[in-house]
Formats: C-alpha cells, structure tokens, sequence
C-alpha cells in the first residue's frame, strides 16, 4: 500500500463513530487517532533508509509485527471499557494499526507470526518488472485497491461535509 493507509484510517473512524451512540472524544480526535494508527506502522521507513540503509526488509520490524499491534490493541480495549477517552483513542489507534497491517498483506509480505515464527505472508505478489521500482505497484491491479478505499473516504468524507451545512 501507498496512498490508502491513511484513507482506510478515516473510514475505520467514521465507521465506528457512526455505530456509536456516545463517542467518549470529539470525532476530529477519532479521525486523527485512527488515521494515525493506520500509518503509524511505516513510521519505521525512516528507520530503514536512514540507519538500517535497506538491509532488512521493513515489515520485519517490530513495528510491523501483528503481535505487537494486538497486544497494544487488547491494552487499549482495557482503557476503553474502564470509559476512558484516552483509552477510546488508543483503541482508534491501535485499530488503525491493525488495518494497516491487513492492507499490506494484500500485496506486502507481513510476517503475521513473529517473532515466533520467521514466515512471511502475502495473498498476491508484485512482480518487480520496471524501474524504478515504485512503478511495479502502480500499475499492478492492487492499485486500484487503494484507489477504490480513497474513493470510499472521499464520498464519506463529503457526505460528512454534507451533513454539517
């Protein structure tokens, strides 16, 4: 994934609001957790090209581990019970980590068990046939994936701005 991490990220936060009676924070806290969360995971990017200088694969990090983001996300479930707004956030969060991570397995190899088990997994495969290589994704069909999750946060999102006039 490229451009729709943080597209899927408000659709998760608008979904949720929308099934919700109370939100325990304002919905621009919601979006903004959520949001964050479903980019939060690439933030070791800055890891990989400045310090590891691409030597191990970024979804080989912690940060990308399923194991990490739902033990953060049964914490944050914790809070959220207990009624708290930081909890209910975290929650967000920590959601929006886990999509991310759903996202990338589509075409991005995520090592679902680690670190028990060092075995990646990925439902298809992008083949590297151009240069560079960020083309290879672009004009593979994945891309209209992440097209479409954009699309569906654009018709949200002016729906929303709809609805406040």
């Amino acid at each position: 994934m490229f451009i729709a991490h943080a597209p899927s990220g408000y659709i998760l936060a608008i979904s949720l609001l929308t099934r919700m009676r109370q939100a325990p924070a304002s919905a621009a806290a919601a979006v903004f957790a959520a949001m964050a969360g479903a980019v939060a995971p690439d933030f070791d990017l800055l890891y990989f090209y400045w310090i590891d200088h691409r030597h191990t694969h970024h979804h080989k990090y912690f940060s990308h581990w399923p194991f990490v983001w739902l033990a953060l996300l049964a914490l944050s479930a914790i809070g959220f019970r207990r009624g708290s707004k930081a909890g209910f956030l975290a929650l967000l969060f920590c959601l929006g980590g886990v999509l991310h991570l759903i996202l990338d397995t589509l075409v991005g190899e995520i090592w679902w068990l680690a670190p028990f088990v060092d075995q990646p997994y990925a439902l298809a495969t992008v083949p590297a046939v151009r240069t560079p290589w960020w083309m290879n994704f672009l004009l593979h069909w994945s891309f209209a994936v992440e097209l479409a999750i954009c699309f569906w946060a654009l018709l949200l999102f002016r729906k929303r701005q709809g609805d406040s006039s």
